[in-house]
């Protein structure tokens, strides 16, 4: 099942399956650790859903909304 990152809730898991997206956004997420294959747990979710955190290759990592709907997961 495939899920957008921006959609998990806190507890959550999954497999990078691609990460969509244009230029700098794209390139940003990929400079992060945020490629094809790498696990990511959803940490923790504000209270109208941005920022959120994650933890990614083994720390923390604080992203926007719509940089998390650039990222595909396999739940």
């Amino acid at each position: 099942m495939e899920k957008k990152l921006s959609e998990f809730e806190p507890s959550e898991s999954g497999k990078v399956k691609t990460v969509t997206g244009e230029g700098r956004i794209r390139r940003r997420l990929f400079d992060m650790g945020i490629t094809p294959g790498a696990s990511i747990v959803m940490r923790k979710k504000a209270p109208f859903g941005d920022p959120i955190e994650v933890n990614v290759r083994g720390y923390e990592l604080t992203l926007r909304k719509t940089e998390a709907e650039c990222v595909v997961l396999d739940v």
